[in-house]
């Protein structure tokens, strides 16, 4: 998951920078704690359900361009990285996003990792709408002090019952039955164990089992659910459903409706009001789309934005007619608004020459292999064998080795026999188009 690490530092100038309470602590970088990478310090602000409004949204952006490369990097999880950082830049980086909000708990902000619907509330295809548990459940990590122990890695989904975020496989999903029920899934995918629960309690339930986790956790690198010892990953459920008075179902609820990301375009809602999402190529929003956004947002939206696990962004809130109109506006900054962009479905990691660990500048690359019409797969470039970033479901699976470019077709946990690809530009390029479009 993580992009172009080579060290880890808590930023100088932080008053309270995370301290992982077991051996070591994870990895994962914050606001508070920079790590260095090859083209500098990285700073992860952690957006909670990649919702931010226009004035937090200028803020992040005058960050970067005042302190890094000048550009605002979206992850696999919603959220937002800066790159380019100054090593001593943290306390006067840390003052800019408390004063916008950006930063309520310092000891609390790599625990905040909360993904969500990014269209739920927008269209009818929710079984509820979730954004009320997106504010409780961030409210209650930040006033907990048991939660300020979570890794970065750590990851919450809030599904409204279409499936989008469940098929992330966080550690703990909520997911919307209705308006009065809701499941709790413990542990990722269809692994994972589902406990009902009443809609409105879910977040505090969703709250206890992370603490339940943090109490089995007892190894030095037990990050996540899916890495706790096999006793404690089968204890987890019910030490879970007793904290929060829940009952496990008579008979386990192993169904699970998972659902493609959401295509670039416009959906209009239930009320009569249209929201915009468009796909952000490579992740990299320059100043010039970033403020086309936020200006979105601000003169015809809600004046919110919405950061999407998959590199989109949601502008919500337009009436139908201005809606169009600021799609094409948006599609001139060079964002991504419709399936027709050879752009859709293709992401990479950082590469060359930001990450050390890369083997290639696979940004180049993809864009390179571009073909003039979009293919049916989505197709992740990697750098390394670590593929920070991939996407889940079904994809192709592009990684740089010493030998060339291995390709390979995934589909969940099941990969497809490799083709390796020498460093031939037109060849890499024609092997990764007839992967994409190999149907079943």
């Amino acid at each position: 998951m993580l992009a172009a690490m080579s060290a880890t530092a808590d930023s100088p100038g932080s008053p309270a920078a995370v301290v992982a309470p077991r051996t070591g602590g994870d990895a994962c970088p914050g606001t508070l704690r920079l790590h260095t990478a090859d083209d500098g310090a990285l700073a992860r602000v952690r957006i909670p359900g990649g919702v931010l409004t226009a004035a937090r949204a200028r803020t992040l952006l005058d960050a970067a361009e005042r302190l890094g490369d000048g550009e605002l990097h979206l992850t696999s999880r919603g959220n937002v990285q800066l790159r380019g950082l100054g090593e001593e830049c943290g306390g006067e980086l840390g003052q800019l996003l408390r004063g916008a909000g950006l930063l309520p708990s310092d000891r609390h902000e790599r625990a905040r990792n909360i993904v969500a619907s990014p269209f739920s509330g927008l269209d009818a295809l929710g079984q509820a709408d979730i954004r009320p548990w997106l504010d409780e459940l961030d409210t209650l990590i930040c006033s907990d002090e048991r939660a300020a122990a979570l890794s970065g890695r750590f990851l919450f989904a809030l599904d409204d019952g279409r499936g989008d975020v469940d098929a992330l496989d966080a550690d703990l999903t909520l997911i919307a039955l209705d308006g009065e029920r809701a499941a709790l899934r413990i542990g990722p995918g269809a692994t994972g164990t589902l406990l009902p629960v009443a809609f409105a309690n879910a977040p505090r339930a969703a709250l206890l089992a992370a603490g339940a986790f943090l109490d089995l956790a007892a190894g030095p690198d037990v990050w996540r659910i899916s890495g706790l010892p096999g006793a404690a990953r089968a204890a987890l459920p019910a030490e879970a459903a007793r904290r929060a008075g829940l009952v496990p179902p008579p008979e386990p609820l192993a169904r699970r409706t998972t659902a493609a990301p959401p295509g670039p375009g416009a959906v209009t809602g239930p009320h009569g009001r249209t929201a915009l999402h468009v796909g952000v190529p490579m992740g990299r929003l320059t100043g010039a789309r970033w403020r086309a956004l936020v200006e979105t947002a601000e003169r015809l939206g809600s004046g919110e934005l919405r950061c999407t696990p998959w590199r989109g962004v949601v502008v919500p809130g337009l009436a139908p007619g201005p809606a169009r109109q600021a799609l094409d506006a948006l599609a001139g900054a060079g964002l991504v608004t419709g399936p027709d962009s050879p752009w859709a479905g293709v992401g990479a990691c950082v590469g060359r020459p930001g990450c050390a660990k890369s083997l290639a500048d696979v940004r180049a690359e993809a864009e390179a292999a571009l073909g003039p019409v979009p293919a049916r797969l989505p197709v992740h470039w990697s750098g390394c064998e670590r593929r920070c970033g991939h996407p889940h479901g079904e994809w192709i699976d592009v990684v740089a080795t010493p030998e060339g470019h291995r390709v390979t077709r995934v589909r969940g946990e099941v990969r497809d026999t490799p083709v390796t690809v020498p460093d031939d530009s037109a060849a890499l390029a024609a092997a990764v188009a007839t992967a994409r479009g190999v149907r079943t």
